[in-house]
């Protein structure tokens, strides 16, 4: 299912290559040239996180927060110990780009988690990996190794006084536990629940020190840009857009799969390179960046560029860059009501408006979908999502309201013929 444009991650790669995800692949494609670079040339910790400022590197896991102003909240000087964690927790549907890194170019993942060491004053480091997805859990464990072996984890690395070692931490498979406090609280063995912010993780993280996390994502891009510079990075890409991004595209297209494209790409293009609407049908609406993100028809779609500030002007987000295309053949009800259901399941039940309104939302949807809707359920629907949004301790209640909103704004006719007709207004019967 993966296909790979040659791109800041996936340069060089030949993900048909059995042997692609070992060090000595690797290092012929010019890996850990960049953590030699540094440790060699005795770059400063500043001028490393300097670079990543003036690459414009956004967080790729959903925040899309500037990874070089994230680094430099760790204070540096603390006497205690200090941490780094890579949230590869990646259960958000329609995102399947993460475990690619891991299964083809793990490498690239640890050198850019030694490097953010370096340049933070870390020593010591995790990667917070997805349950489901455990044979990649084990291929990261032999990169590991591969690594330890090679002199680039442990002590002294490459004969320096530099010190840095990175762990995997196998996870549950709860989609929660992607929220970066509930992370923690399960790497440190506990029930994976997000904590109250503040204080936050830069100051009171993993085991209550510093700690910064970032996306598998961040960590991989930050090679290329140690090695070519912040700018060839940002050139990639557009202002406040830098590089390229990886996106999973599903849905009704010819080709599904991960593509690694500049920001800024149209998205007609995009669609163009996943092979183009299956079977010729009309696009009628696209999710942009995972199933949190609102979902936008498809007219205001083509218009779009694949980039933060594009996809936000059209009101939705880039999200984790997970594109979730949807025919004319969609019954938008019954599409909504299954992302209800994941949302329900997967609340962590700590928040009563998360843990109550995930649940009224999808039994409210469920009902209209089997023909048993009432004349009131959008007002009820905009009703408990009001007092759900921005009234728990993470974000999972909005990500739960967020489809709800968009899907009853751009498709509230499909809902109010279910509730009028008792039945779906699209032909398929995708009901």
């Amino acid at each position: 299912m993966a296909v790979f444009t040659q791109g800041v991650i996936f340069e060089g790669v030949d993900t048909s290559d059995p042997n692609c995800w070992t060090l000595d692949a690797y290092v012929k494609r010019g890996g850990y040239e960049a953590l030699k670079r540094i440790l060699q040339q005795g770059i400063s910790q500043d001028d490393v996180i300097a670079e990543v400022k003036g690459s414009s590197l956004r967080g790729r896991g959903g925040a899309g927060f500037p990874t070089g102003l994230k680094w430099s909240f760790m204070p540096r000087n603390f006497p205690g110990d200090k941490y780094l964690v890579c949230n590869t927790d990646e259960g958000e549907p329609g995102t399947f780009k993460d475990r690619d890194i891991l299964r083809f170019n793990p490498h690239s993942l640890i050198e850019g988690m030694i490097i953010a060491g370096y340049a933070m004053g870390v020593k010591r480091a995790y990667n917070y990996i997805h349950g489901e997805i455990f044979e990649d859990y084990v291929l990261f464990e032999r990169a590991l190794d591969e690594a330890r072996a090679a002199g680039f984890l442990g002590e002294n690395i490459l004969g320096t006084s530099f010190t840095f070692d990175l762990f995997a931490h196998h996870g549950y498979g709860a989609y929660i536990c992607g929220e970066e406090t509930a992370l923690l609280e399960s790497l440190e063995g506990k029930k994976g629940q997000p904590r109250f912010k503040p204080p936050f993780p830069a100051s009171f993280g993993l085991y209550g020190k510093p700690t910064t996390i970032n996306n598998t994502e961040s960590f991989a891009s930050v090679p290329f840009i140690i090695r070519d510079g912040g700018q060839k990075f940002l050139e990639a890409g557009k202002p406040n857009n830098g590089g390229t991004k990886l996106f999973s595209v599903s849905g009704h297209v010819n080709r599904p799969g991960n593509y690694e494209i500049p920001l800024g790409t149209p998205f007609s293009v995009l669609l163009e390179m996943a092979g183009g609407m299956k079977n010729g049908k009309k696009l009628k609406a696209v999710i942009p960046g995972g199933s949190s993100a609102p979902v936008l028809p498809g007219d205001i779609m083509m218009d779009c560029t694949m980039d933060y500030d594009s996809i936000s002007k059209a009101g939705s987000m880039l999200g984790s860059g997970a594109v979730i295309v949807m025919n004319e053949d969609i019954c938008m009800v019954k599409a909504l009501e299954r992302l209800a259901y994941f949302y329900h399941e997967e609340s962590c039940g700590q928040c009563t408006p998360c843990r109550e309104g995930t649940g009224w939302l999808y039994r409210v949807i469920h009902r209209i979908e089997h023909g048993q809707g009432r004349p009131d359920d959008l007002d009820l629907l905009t009703s408990v999502g009001n007092n759900m949004a921005g009234r728990t301790i993470c974000a999972l209640a909005d990500a739960a309201v967020f489809p709800v909103r968009s899907f009853t704004k751009h498709f509230r006719h499909e809902f109010e013929y279910h509730i009028e007709h008792k039945k779906c207004l699209v032909e398929h019967k995708w009901c």
